[in-house]
């Protein structure tokens, strides 16, 4: 997501990185009013990306499904088939699998992000005859988060799958990776977050390793700060954790460069969210009396750095910000922090990437993980659009060159997965 030490306006891009419902279910309601993520609908460039992806019809098709249900129960099922609906239908897009359902090209996660907010502007204004609390209803919009994500269809085959081996079967390694939605959409609705499109890109998919073959299931994160305070990064990943045998989180960083990130801070920068709300204190977890203000890789980030993955240069990244012990000003520590010193910002920042990162970390420690599961957190370059199609007011919402950059950015964290399987068997 991103380094919020760098200037946004000298990127060019924003580092750290409606749809219309149908009147007879969208009721007026004045305690229903779209977030500021479902206002953005209206836009020209979402239901562009929409109609040209053929997901201009999912919220559509989603209410007509909701206006079916005649109780809560039913209602629950629709909200949970449409939602993996939706995610599945995001991946096998995105996988060259079924109808492209227009020109945008395949690997463009931004198709699932606004068909996902038609969906949810639709439950959040729904007035169904059999009545809805609003307890019932932000049910229905967490199982739709959810569902719609990938983060409950976490799932890895038998550990054995047939191989010509003398013992005829090998381990099929585990492999969990997490991306974001796209986000700083004010700056520019047009955006796309590459790391979503890896998440959509990989989910599912075996990659070949010198130890053999490796599966990889993936999940989708929202940018929204109360989310992560609600626990949705521990409760997705929790059950995979002490199953899986590597994973990263990954996000957009800096111009044309990744980075392996590799020290996390205990502290959120305020950096608005796609809701634009700000939140500025210690990151909050259970258990605070425990936390520690640091936490750290275990990715085998040399071996990562030393390998030829593609065509961004890969950067160990020690750097953070900190205040020393007994001091009372930040400090910023190019080779990592120092003892008894507090976080402000992780090698990542102070945003949601350095948070979800601290996340995954922590409770693979507090797993007592921390000694045999190699994970972490790793940045992208950012995805930038081609020359000449930088004004979000007259652009087009895809070229050549972006498409492009997604590909080889996607391309180049399957490359990194794979040289970081392989050092997690050294």
């Amino acid at each position: 997501m991103t380094h919020i030490r760098v200037r946004i306006g000298a990127l060019g891009l924003a580092l750290l990185a409606g749809l219309a419902a149908p009147p007879a279910l969208a009721a007026e309601n004045p305690a229903a009013a779209p977030t500021v993520e479902e206002q953005r609908l209206a836009k020209a460039a979402p239901q562009e990306i929409l109609a040209r992806s053929g997901f201009d019809t999912v919220a559509t098709e989603f209410t007509r499904a909701l206006g079916k249900a005649r109780s809560y129960a039913q209602a629950e099922r629709v909200v949970e088939r449409q939602g993996a609906r939706l995610w599945q239908r995001a991946v096998d897009r995105a996988q060259g699998r079924g109808p492209a359902g227009g020109d945008l090209s395949r690997d463009d996660d931004r198709p699932l992000y606004w068909a996902r907010l038609g969906m949810t502007r639709e439950v959040r204004q729904w007035q169904p005859e059999f009545g809805l609390t609003e307890a019932r209803r932000a049910k229905l919009l967490a199982a739709l988060e959810r569902t719609s994500r990938g983060q409950d269809t976490i799932r890895y085959p038998h550990a054995k799958s047939k191989s010509t081996s003398k013992s005829g079967s090998t381990k099929v390694k585990r492999i969990l990776l997490t991306g974001f939605d796209p986000f700083t959409l004010d700056r520019d609705v047009r955006i796309s977050n590459p790391s979503g499109a890896t998440a959509l890109a990989l989910d599912g998919t075996v990659i070949r390793t010198a130890d053999g073959p490796a599966r990889i299931e993936t999940a989708v994160f929202p940018v929204r700060w109360q989310d992560f305070a609600d626990l949705t990064v521990e409760r997705t990943l929790r059950p995979h954790l002490p199953h899986v045998d590597l994973f990263t989180t990954v996000s957009q960083g800096r111009v044309g460069r990744f980075d392996i990130e590799r020290t996390n801070g205990a502290w959120r920068g305020g950096f608005p969210d796609n809701e634009n709300l700000s939140r500025t204190e210690t990151v909050p977890v259970t258990d605070p009396a425990s936390q520690p203000q640091w936490t750290t890789t275990t990715l085998p980030y040399k071996d990562i750095v030393a390998a030829d993955t593609g065509r961004f240069p890969v950067y160990d990244n020690t750097s953070v910000t900190e205040i020393p012990a007994g001091g009372t000003d930040p400090v910023v520590r190019p080779e990592g922090p120092t003892a008894g010193s507090t976080a402000r910002a992780g090698g990542g920042g102070n945003y949601l990437s350095n948070e979800i990162a601290y996340r995954a970390t922590l409770l693979r420690d507090r797993l007592g993980l921390g000694g045999s599961l190699p994970g972490g957190h790793v940045h992208t370059p950012v995805l930038e659009f081609g020359a000449g199609n930088t004004d979000p007011a007259s652009g087009a919402v895809t070229d050549a060159q972006f498409v492009q950059n997604r590909l080889d950015i996607i391309a180049q964290v399957r490359s990194i997965l794979t040289v970081a399987a392989d050092g997690a068997t050294d």
